[in-house]
């Protein structure tokens, strides 16, 4: 199949879900757009271009092109523009136009186009269900500082280890989020492109809303882990533990209105908001480091050695 916007190969249309092996080729894809932007990062600041706020925001923008002129002067602009020439083959730039909008609507996120028809919007992004094959579109609208998203910050609790609290994220943070979701078995999600005004778009199967308010605490996907209170606090619902290629980060934002019901029937995950745990850093508690430690191997392990946290 192609996407109708794009003309790039897509395994998402409409209702129907991916299948093992579509799905592990999407997981893929967003490990090597990741893997690509740290490359094109790594190249950037050999070439000392790496000055915005958000530097990510600036490589996302990067066209194929952007540094031919220099590629030929010394190896680390050859190194940069192949690397550049990469990443955009992962996530190439568009225009809004490519998705019907008329560039003389003022609010075109909230306003649906004759190939989109629009859905709602959140914080961090307005949703619309294509026209052509049913499926959903995302567009992901940088804000104040030109950032994008949503990331969890830590800092130290008074009655607890750490407070998490969601902050402005930025585009490498966008790009985890949605290799999150993924990989916790939720909503097939494709990074579709990125537009020339910095808007991240993404595509996912569409399922059924559910009722505002319904209860998660019993159908949050597998593979999460209960953090004890005493170790986080975080201000958004069902924050937990999650393992991402023996990485631990924290996952949250788990409410009703970021779960769908697909058409096998099942609850997916279609948005939360995560970071990396800060478990390197000097100022990490002991006793949290240790207890990750105890449910990377054995995610029933309590909060202290030897007892589960029914027992204390």
């Amino acid at each position: 199949m192609q996407d109708a916007f794009t003309g790039k190969p897509t395994c998402i249309q409409g209702r129907t879900l991916p299948g093992p092996e579509q799905r592990a080729a999407l997981q893929d894809d967003h490990e090597r757009r990741l893997e690509a932007l740290a490359r094109l990062g790594a190249a950037a600041e050999e070439c000392d271009l790496r000055t915005h706020s958000d530097p990510d925001r600036d490589l996302f923008l990067l066209a194929e092109d952007e540094v031919a002129l220099l590629e030929g002067s010394e190896p680390k602009w050859g190194e940069l523009g192949d690397a550049i020439r990469r990443f955009r083959a992962l996530l190439p730039l568009c225009r809004l136009e490519d998705f019907g909008f008329s560039s003389d609507i003022e609010h075109w996120l909230e306003e649906s186009n004759p190939q989109l028809r629009y859905l709602h919007s959140g914080v961090e992004a307005s949703a619309f269900l294509s026209v052509a094959d049913g499926s959903v579109y995302k567009f992901f609208m940088p804000r104040e500082e030109k950032r994008v998203g949503s990331v969890f910050g830590f800092r130290p609790g008074d009655e607890m280890a750490l407070r998490a609290e969601a902050e402005l994220g930025g585009y490498r943070g966008l790009l985890e989020k949605l290799l999150l979701i993924h990989a916790l078995g939720g909503m097939a999600t494709e990074v579709v492109a990125v537009t020339t005004e910095g808007i991240l778009v993404a595509k996912q199967a569409y399922g059924e809303p559910l009722p505002q308010g319904e209860d998660m605490s019993r159908s949050l996907p597998p593979g999460l882990i209960e953090i004890p209170s005493r170790f986080l606090r975080a201000n958004r619902d069902h924050p937990r533990l999650f393992f991402l290629r023996d990485q631990p980060w924290l996952v949250a934002d788990l409410h009703a209105r970021n779960f769908v019901r697909c058409s096998d029937g099942r609850l997916r995950v279609i948005d939360l908001v995560a970071a990396p745990w800060p478990v390197d850093t000097p100022t990490a508690d002991p006793q949290v480091r240790a207890w990750i430690e105890r449910v990377r191997r054995d995610p029933a392990a309590g909060a202290l050695p030897g007892a589960h946290d029914d027992e204390l």
